[in-house]
């Protein structure tokens, strides 16, 4: 979809664009390591300086509503950056490519090639709660388990090139040590379906209903007003093998770890998606993953 800005429009939206450029975005809200893990030219680090957040907010855009079906507004077409409130109080876990630098006002600097968005359950209560909450009720969930400390990831993505092994390990591994680093035990974010039609998702919808579906204990479900029925195909009529095949990269990834999926799906008009609840308890992940993602930065142990 093409969208025009006359040049009087463009005047008006200035203030609000100033507003929205997260020019005076603070530095990362982790107090630990900036480094996270190291692979060959790839490294994945916490971002610490205004210019690395809005890099990684240049990469979702390129992604989301360049290569993908988002509809940007217009504040968000100017920009040529995905900016929203959450930024500003997030941690941003970046992979750059230091063999492919970027000249920015005069400086070299690595490119971001991937990227999180983490939001811890402590720093997100005392801003209005999680950016999951506005499509799942996870409020009973984390009162189930007071005890516990949750962690939401969201907004990922890597660019085309990227879109590897080697990168997602990375990826991996960094939001491995940050969750060690902060003493964290639960992983919730929204996972993306591509499309906006759950009837021509219903393979995968219902996969997921039938053999992910979380227990009791660990399931929330979507906004009533945003409800979308997840049990489209009885389990006994669905090709498993097929809808396994069709489900993303991402959400595959997530269940080979443990991850479990919520009760109902929502639509995201916005992103073009159908969106499903992820929950990772992390004592679910197995030692096999464990040993792999979570220890120093040596590329050995990365690659292994």
């Amino acid at each position: 979809m093409n969208h025009l800005v006359s040049r009087g429009k463009v005047a008006n939206l200035l203030p609000k664009l100033r507003a929205y450029s997260g020019l005076r975005l603070p530095a990362a809200k982790s107090d630990f390591a900036q480094t996270l893990g190291r692979m060959g030219s790839l490294e994945v680090k916490l971002a610490k300086k205004a210019h690395e957040v809005r890099s990684a907010q240049r990469l979702r855009y390129n992604v989301f509503y360049k290569e993908m079906s988002a509809i940007p507004a217009a504040a968000t077409l100017l920009a040529r950056r995905d900016v929203d409130a959450f930024d500003t109080i997030c941690d941003h876990l970046n992979v750059v490519d230091h063999d492919w630098p970027r000249l920015v006002f005069g400086l070299t600097r690595p490119r971001v090639v991937g990227t999180y968005r983490l939001l811890r359950q402590e720093i997100a209560e005392r801003h209005g709660g999680f950016y999951t909450q506005s499509e799942f009720d996870v409020g009973a969930l984390m009162a189930r388990h007071s005890k516990l400390r949750f962690l939401e990831l969201g907004r990922s993505c890597v660019l085309p090139p990227y879109r590897n092994k080697r990168t997602v390990e990375l990826l991996w591994h960094g939001i491995s040590n940050y969750v060690a680093q902060h003493r964290l035990d639960v992983l919730i974010g929204c996972a993306s379906l591509e499309g906006t039609n759950p009837g021509k998702l219903a393979t995968q919808l219902s996969f997921l209903h039938h053999f992910a579906r979380a227990p009791e204990q660990w399931r929330a479900s979507a906004l009533p007003s945003r409800y979308v029925e997840m049990n489209r195909i009885a389990k006994e009529a669905l090709d498993a093998k097929t809808a396994l095949r069709e489900l993303p990269p991402l959400v595959k990834g997530y269940l080979r770890l443990g991850a479990y999926i919520g009760d109902g799906a929502v639509v995201d008009h916005q992103f073009g998606t159908t969106d499903v609840l992820i929950v990772m308890p992390m004592q679910n992940i197995t030692a096999r993953y464990r040993d792999r993602f979570v220890g120093g930065v040596e590329e050995q142990k990365i690659a292994a």
